[in-house]
This record gives C-alpha cells, sequence and structure tokens, in this order.
C-alpha cells in the first residue's frame, strides 16, 4: 500500500474561503432552464412554475451565487424579450446554440427563483452585438427603486422591490471565434472600459467581472489578459478564468490530475494580473472570478448533440447532458481542491451547469430529479469548507502522466474555522488500482475529535448515477480513520475523494 504524510497547522493560512467560491451557473441553454429549473406543468411546480424538487436540490447543493444567463447565449441577447407579459414576448433564434429561445423566463423571473434557493445572481451583460446603452438599460431596469421609465417598467411588472445585483460579468468568452461580437484584445478592453465607467456612473459599488480567456490552450492566452488589463485595470474587480476537463483517448492518468493544469491556470493569470499593477504601480489587485469550470466530456457534444439545419430551431433541446461517473466526481472534487488552495485570489467560481446542462442535478420531464455523481463533492464541500485556506505540507509518492509529468498520487486542502473550532480536510488519491495510508498530524489543532468522514468510491470508476438507478452512487462512511496522539490515519481507495472533519470540544 502506498504512503503518504500530510501536516496541517492553523498558522499557515492561504486566505479566507469566500462563500462565492461555491457558486454556480444557469443558462438559456438546452433544458437547463426549460424543464430543468422551470416546468409549470410538473406535479412540485409551484405558483410561479418552478419544480420544487429542483429547488430542494439547489439547497442542498449549498450554491451561494449563480451566474445568468449566459455563456454564449449572452451575445446574442436582448434582456428586454424576457420583461412584462409572456404572452406578450417574441421568441427569438438563439444563435450560440442553435436553437428557439421562447423568453417565458427572464431577469424578474430568474430573481425570484435566485431568492427562492437562497443565493445570490450575478448577472452578465451582452458586450457582442450590444453596448453601452443597453447595459445601463438592464442596469437601471433591475436596480434603481423607482421614479424612471425603466425602474418603473420593472414595478409594473411586478417586481416593486430592486433586485440589487451586486457582480456583473462585462460580455462572455470574447476571446473565443465561436463568440457573436468576437474581436481583439484591444477591441473588446475598450468596449469593456468604456461600458464599466458608464456603470460605475449610475452605481460606484458594484463589482465587476472582465473576460479573461476562455481557457489556458487558447492561442492568445496570456497575451489577451494582458492587453484587456491594461485598458480596464482602474475599471473592474475581476477577470474570469474558464476551464473544462475530459479524458482524452482513455488516459485517465492525465484526467485524474486536471487540477494541476487548473493550478497552473490559476497562477498564471495571477501573474499576468499582478505583472500588470507592478507596471501601472498600482495598489489594487485583481482578483480571479472562476466562472466557469466543470468536467465536460465536449468531443460527445461535437460528434453527436450539434445542431445545424437552417430550419431546425427545436426549443429546449437536449444539448450537453453529461452523464457523470465515479472518475469524473473525483476530477471534479480535485478541481474544487484547487479552486479553495487559491482562496487568496479566487474570491468567486461558477459551476457549469447546474440543471440538466452538464450539471450536477438532472431532471426528466414530467419525472423525477436526481443527483449525479458530481452532486456529492460539491455540496459536502460547500457545506463544510468554512472560515480560511491553509497551507499544507504534503509528502507522498509521485506517478506519470502524459499531460502534466510527475503528478502527487494524492492531493489535499484543508480549511480551518477559528469561529467554529472546526478543521476540514478535502483529498484525492488519484491511483486507478493502489490504495493510499495517509497519515495526518493535527497537533497543531490542539485538542480535537473526529466529526465526519466520508468517501466517494465505487470498485467501478465508470459508475454513474441515471434515471433508471438514481442512487447507484452515493457518498460511504470511510471506517478506517482513527485519530489516536495527534495523528489521524486512514486509509484512501482508489480514484476516491474524501472529506473528513476535526472538531475541537
Amino acid at each position: 500500500m502506498t504512503s503518504a504524510h500530510l501536516t496541517i497547522d492553523p498558522h499557515f493560512i492561504v486566505g479566507p474561503v469566500n462563500r462565492r467560491l461555491f457558486g454556480s451557473f444557469v443558462e438559456h441553454l438546452g433544458r437547463c432552464v426549460y424543464d430543468g429549473i422551470y416546468e409549470p406543468g410538473h406535479a412540485t411546480a409551484d405558483e410561479h412554475g418552478y419544480r420544487g424538487d429542483v429547488i430542494e436540490l439547489v439547497r442542498e447543493l449549498g450554491v451561494s451565487t449563480i451566474r445568468y444567463p449566459g455563456g454564449n447565449f449572452v451575445s446574442g441577447y436582448r434582456w428586454e424579450d424576457g420583461v412584462g407579459p409572456r404572452d406578450q414576448r417574441p421568441r427569438r433564434l438563439d444563435l450560440a446554440w442553435h436553437s428557439t429561445e421562447t423568453n417565458q423566463v427572464g431577469l424578474d423571473e430568474f430573481a425570484v427563483w435566485s431568492k427562492k434557493v437562497g443565493s445570490e445572481l450575478m448577472y452578465a451583460v451582452n458586450l457582442g452585438t450590444r453596448g453601452v446603452q443597453e447595459a445601463l438599460d438592464v442596469l437601471e431596469y433591475a436596480n434603481i427603486r423607482s421614479g424612471t421609465a425603466l425602474s418603473d417598467r420593472r414595478v409594473a411588472n411586478g417586481a416593486p422591490e430592486p433586485h440589487d445585483i451586486r457582480m456583473w460579468c462585462l460580455g462572455n468568452e470574447m476571446d473565443g471565434p465561436w463568440q457573436l461580437g468576437h474581436g481583439t484584445a484591444r477591441d473588446y478592453a475598450e468596449l469593456a472600459s468604456k461600458t464599466a465607467r458608464a456603470m460605475r456612473q449610475v452605481d460606484p459599488d458594484l463589482e465587476l467581472v472582465v473576460c479573461g480567456s476562455s481557457g489556458a490552450q487558447m492561442p492568445t492566452f496570456g497575451t489577451w489578459e494582458r492587453v484587456v488589463l491594461e485598458e480596464t485595470y482602474d475599471d473592474i474587480d475581476f477577470i474570469s478564468c474558464h476551464a473544462y476537463y475530459e479524458p482524452h483517448e482513455g488516459d485517465y492518468d492525465s484526467f485524474l490530475a486536471s487540477a494541476v493544469n487548473m493550478d497552473r491556470f490559476i497562477d498564471s493569470v495571477v501573474a499576468t494580473a499582478d505583472h500588470v499593477k507592478a507596471v501601472r504601480g498600482s495598489d489594487k489587485s485583481i482578483n480571479i472570478s472562476f466562472d466557469e469550470w466543470n468536467v465536460w466530456y465536449q468531443s460527445r457534444y461535437n460528434e453527436v448533440d450539434r445542431i445545424t439545419s437552417v430550419d431546425d430551431w427545436p426549443v429546449a433541446p437536449r444539448l450537453l447532458e453529461d452523464s457523470y461517473s465515479v472518475v469524473d466526481a473525483v476530477v471534479f472534487g480535485n478541481l474544487l481542491i484547487s479552486l479553495i488552495r487559491h482562496s487568496d485570489r479566487v474570491t468567486a467560481a461558477s459551476l457549469a451547469q447546474l440543471v440538466n446542462v452538464i450539471a450536477p442535478i438532472m431532471t426528466e420531464p414530467g419525472g423525477p430529479a436526481w443527483r449525479q455523481t458530481t452532486f456529492f463533492p460539491f455540496a459536502v464541500t460547500s457545506r463544510l469548507a468554512r472560515g480560511v485556506s491553509l497551507e499544507l505540507k504534503l509528502d507522498c509518492p509521485t506517478y506519470d502522466t502524459g499531460s502534466y509529468g510527475q503528478v502527487p498520487v494524492v492531493d489535499a486542502v484543508a480549511t480551518f474555522d477559528e469561529e467554529s473550532g472546526e478543521t476540514s480536510v478535502f483529498l484525492v488519491n488519484r491511483s486507478m488500482d493502489e490504495h493510499v495510508a495517509i497519515d495526518i498530524d493535527v497537533r497543531m489543532l490542539g485538542d480535537v475529535s473526529l466529526s465526519e468522514v466520508r468517501s466517494l468510491h465505487d470498485e467501478d470508476m465508470h459508475a454513474a448515477n441515471t434515471l433508471q438507478d438514481p442512487d447507484r452512487v452515493r457518498l460511504r462512511g470511510n471506517d478506517t480513520a482513527r485519530l489516536r496522539d495527534g495523528t489521524v490515519a486512514l486509509s484512501l481507495p482508489p480514484v476516491s475523494w474524501t472529506a473528513l472533519t476535526l472538531v475541537t470540544p
């Protein structure tokens, strides 16, 4: 059996764990909105048409913020189509996903739903086919109490209180040639800067996110960040990162080490932002909003789901409905570890997406909703990761990967909450065939006891939860854990994610 050693000391702090790290993303894409969160004819639907079973699962998931309404969708979206009487809302072509948008759910409806699930609404404005004026219009509609044409329109539409949206994304993936309105970094930066300055004339305390690269593999990565930040540095608070992972040609050794790539991505963007800071002589630091991340089998979409016929524009088609396995969930849990490890600079993140579309929650029209394997690490981490992230000392063997070279077999992060006295540790075993016996030195935590130890693993790493078998994969108590003389000893099964909590009596 492979062995590893981890040392935890609450004096070595990375940074506070911002609750916005546990955000998600709802885009008008496939069945995320329609048949996902909104299905008026469903047996659990409330008076607004929202599925009650989905609401309960989102609450259980512990989602803090929700980015809306896109995504690629937003770059062709006219926000005013989605407000006012439903029977007067136009149907539009959605060029991003080759679908028909009915506009039966818009800003007001989504704001109501966000409150129901206890999440903060994070809004993206269209800087693809629109610009400064439209951003000002939706800001006025959403956030001004009353007394103007647009704020009074919101009141007349049944929303007397402002939505008070604090966090705004200035477009989406504008570095991508697939994006409506795509241009050069300089073109986008000038528009984003103008939009940001205009929005701050309405409310100087808004939190604004500028588009970074839609992946570290983009040919403009690095240069894009530098050019955009040189133009917008004084106008914005965050730069975005997007990253998706899948196994390539059966290389699960590299896939299980995907968090290594995320770590490098984050470190590179931080270095670029701090370079611009140094050149400008600024006292301000730009943080990261990692507002799209997940396991996504993009190769499946390219081969099967893509709709191209000029005569076929379906409403809420089944798109990107990946079924997630145990190995996917372990990689997913490791990506959460990476985000928490960088909590000093990654202060917001959005799991893409929330329901049906590459999502932890799946639904069947007129039928049940169920938890995918990825649901479990997110829900547990959101609940347990409180206080501050700690800098750890981890000693363990490495293994060879085709994509990232030598990487540690084990990865881990810990959080410490001084107020509650709880320390939570999150670990993954990347080995596909060996248990890892790990000793965790917790002497610096003082007198503690084990409160909770659970692992996600299965003899079949490809096992998944489905409509036919929604409870095939679940969390299990890890009964190997022992605390003695200031050391926690436990066994990590192959291809597993584990969470344990220590409490001060």
